[in-house]
């Protein structure tokens, strides 16, 4: 595709807490070899109960179901998107979709996001741009997290991104070079147990808040063997399981359980996000982690005054993410590199993304 300055995209996000698709109309600009960025329209389309519920539970199906609802999920995506555009009357470029994670096993060479493209492209009639994650994988990387290219091109200005979403991430840049990973589960975990109490997710952390923080389970999630790894590494929802077996050995109020996970959670931040030298570091926090107000008070206690936890506007902290793969569209339509091997681990930067009719 011919270079252009600038890019009108649409940007979809099914992020692993399976709450529903954020879609983020952007305009990005090229001028003085400095990328910008405005976020024009948006909009999140909760899933019906029953494909919710059918992607919740993907990684558990047959081979055949799980290839029905990648086409059906695709067609959704696809229709949403064609009455967006309708409704707002936008002139869009290309649609630039994550698609829904099924399996992540990186060191199986493998990692599923659903939401078939030609599917997409056809129910929304433009192009698509998807699977954004294989390539990488191919090259011996993580395929994760994949946001970084975005927060030094688009958010150079903090020295910590972070995003507090089904899995909660890291982006810094260090030495000239960009560096990111996931930190620990976030709302994967915290929204399971509220949900064990009727709850959709714990509004606020007022569930967590209410508990009492049990010293014992703390210190046997600290030992988890994740935070060992070293270097590019990520999680799935099927890395869980470490996770639950600590969290389920006894018999734990749920209440405290969410108020353990708030502390531990903040400790695992405090441990990744290191102070800088001579100055306050400005940190971004995106993602509906961000609304939850106990674990904010608790992870800025926990950083102390090293750190500086910017206000982010409320579109930007739903919509970052969504904002920031319809960019990782337009880099792959212009066949620049979209993936970078400092934050994955593959061999060398890499342009990822499969184009639907274009």
């Amino acid at each position: 595709m011919t270079a252009h300055k600038a890019y009108k995209m649409i940007g979809l996000m099914s992020g692993t807490s399976g709450d529903g698709l954020d879609l983020a109309y952007c305009e990005f600009k090229l001028e003085h070899a400095q990328w910008s960025y405005q976020l024009l329209e948006h909009e999140t389309v909760p899933f019906p109960e029953q494909l919710g519920l059918a992607l919740k539970n993907s990684h558990l199906i047959n081979g055949l179901e799980l290839s029905i609802l990648d086409v059906q999920f695709g067609k959704w995506m696809g229709e949403k998107v064609r009455l967006f555009v309708g409704d707002k009357q936008i002139k869009v470029d290309a649609v630039a979709s994550h698609g829904h994670t099924v399996f992540h096993q990186p060191d199986k060479g493998l990692s599923l996001q659903i939401g078939n493209g030609w599917a997409l492209h056809k129910a929304s009639g433009l192009t698509v741009i998807n699977d954004f994650r294989m390539l990488d994988v191919q090259l011996g990387g993580q395929g994760a997290p994949l946001v970084p290219i975005g927060d030094r091109l688009l958010f150079g200005e903090y020295d910590y991104c972070v995003n507090l979403g089904g899995i909660a991430n890291v982006s810094m840049e260090y030495s000239g070079l960009r560096l990111a990973f996931d930190i620990c589960p976030f709302n994967l975990l915290l929204n399971h147990y509220a949900n064990l109490l009727g709850k959709e997710y714990d509004k606020d952390g007022n569930i967590a808040k209410s508990g009492k923080l049990l010293h014992g389970l703390l210190d046997d999630l600290n030992k988890i063997r994740y935070y060992d790894l070293r270097g590019s590494k990520s999680l799935g929802r099927e890395d869980l399981q470490p996770f639950f077996e600590v969290l389920e050995e006894k018999d734990y109020p749920t209440e405290d359980i969410l108020h353990t996970l708030v502390h531990h959670f903040a400790l695992q931040l405090q441990h990744a996000l290191k102070p800088l030298s001579g100055q306050v570091a400005k940190v971004l926090i995106t993602g509906g982690g961000a609304f939850n107000k106990y674990f904010m008070e608790t992870l800025k206690l926990a950083l102390g005054e090293s750190f500086s936890i910017v206000s982010a506007s409320k579109e930007l902290i739903n919509y970052k993410e969504a904002l920031i793969f319809a960019f990782l569209g337009v880099l792959r339509l212009r066949g620049e590199n979209n993936c970078l091997f400092t934050v994955t681990g593959a061999s060398r930067d890499n342009c990822g993304g499969t184009i639907y009719g274009f």
